[in-house]
């Protein structure tokens, strides 16, 4: 896979979208991953990421998963071995990963909301961020337009940012 922007490209792109709060996240969201580069690239697609849910209460479905046709299932990222998953990427994206991964879901479904969306500062920008609650994970949002949105992947200790756009949906 070739990255269709680089890191900087999409960080100067992320920086000059304005921001959004949080209270306008609320709902549910298709994502999908932009191609920069990141180990990440292509790993959440090849697994049969949705996207994400926001709770009135600022409470967040952090990954959404399809399980069959209609069904989403809200996976705990606190189970995912996050420094091996950054180390070797390009397991994710291998067809057995997909195959244990779906097998696995039901263990690793989470028990409730992983996650709380805030406002925080990011590039100098306060803006709607989701702070996972078991993971060093950061995602800070941008408005594209009022249903789309520009999310950035921060991780404690890694420079690399993972990019993806979040797209507001009815229903899956």
């Amino acid at each position: 896979m070739l990255p269709v922007k680089d890191q900087q490209t999409a960080l100067e792109e992320f920086r000059s979208l304005p921001p959004i709060a949080p209270r306008e996240l609320v709902g549910l969201w298709k994502g999908h991953g932009i191609p920069t580069g990141h180990p990440f690239d292509g790993v959440l697609e090849n697994l049969s990421w949705f996207g994400k849910r926001f709770t009135p209460d600022m409470r967040v479905d952090a990954l959404l998963f399809r399980s069959g046709d209609r069904r989403l299932v809200a996976v705990d990222p606190k189970w995912i071995p996050l420094r091996l998953a950054l180390r070797f990427p390009e397991v994710g994206r291998m067809r057995v990963a997909r195959n244990l991964f779906s097998y696995l879901q039901r263990r690793l479904r989470a028990k409730g909301p992983v996650a709380s969306s805030k406002t925080m500062v990011f590039g100098g920008v306060e803006s709607a961020a989701m702070v996972y609650d078991h993971q060093p994970i950061v995602d800070h949002f941008r408005r594209i337009h009022a249903d789309r949105i520009m999310g950035a992947m921060t991780i404690r200790n890694d420079e690399r940012i993972y990019f993806f756009e979040l797209q507001r949906v009815d229903g899956p």
